[in-house]
């Protein structure tokens, strides 16, 4: 083989060499892109994950404060109509209360009509229908005589030193009736009571 010959095939192995030098850059710098292209991908990834994230928290607080309104509401609701209703039951608790005199004054006269007994008799039916009426609107005596002392349903307006021993503490007189008005005390019973 000549010199020349060998020049040759050196500058071919230098070629190849260069050639193959390039391509191993050639990829390796592919290689470096498609990681760059891929780790942006991901940082894109990492931050929409984030962005999903803080929106899912966000949606939970939103409904979490839904809810409580929504439990604030129907409480206020429920009050609302339970307040209503009382209103309506007890509305006319006023009224009643001021017509109480009027009843105590009826029943005074009826005891003291012991000798004309027609008109005994027709303030017994006025009272009577009166009675009628406000027992319809849910007013109750209260039964006192005879009872143990209760101070949730009377007012001890007087004692009264007791004659048995069972007897006290228990109700000896009624000075002014008591009244409940739907189940709910209107005016305390006034008694006298055994000690």
């Amino acid at each position: 083989m000549s010199q020349q010959e060998e020049k040759k095939i050196e500058q071919e192995e230098k070629m190849v060499e260069n050639q193959s030098s390039e391509a191993a850059t050639e990829q390796e710098a592919a290689k470096n892109h498609h990681k760059r292209e891929h780790k942006r991908r991901g940082d894109k990834h990492d931050d929409s994950t984030e962005k999903l994230q803080e929106m899912g928290e966000k949606l939970a607080e939103a409904q979490d404060k839904y809810v409580r309104l929504y439990s604030e509401y129907e409480n206020y609701r429920k009050r609302t109509n339970m307040e209503k209703a009382d209103l309506i039951i007890n509305g006319g608790k006023e009224m009643i209360k001021a017509v109480l005199p009027v009843v105590d004054d009826m029943e005074r006269a009826l005891s003291a009509m012991s000798d004309e007994e027609a008109a005994k008799e027709g303030v017994q039916l006025i009272f009577n229908k009166l009675m009628n009426i406000l027992a319809q609107k849910g007013l109750k005596p209260i039964e006192a005589k005879g009872q143990k002392f209760d101070e949730n349903l009377h007012e001890a307006v007087t004692q009264f030193p007791a004659s048995e021993e069972g007897q006290k503490g228990t109700v000896v007189d009624v000075v002014e009736k008591g009244y409940y008005l739907n189940d709910k005390v209107l005016r305390y019973a006034k008694v006298v009571v055994a000690v």
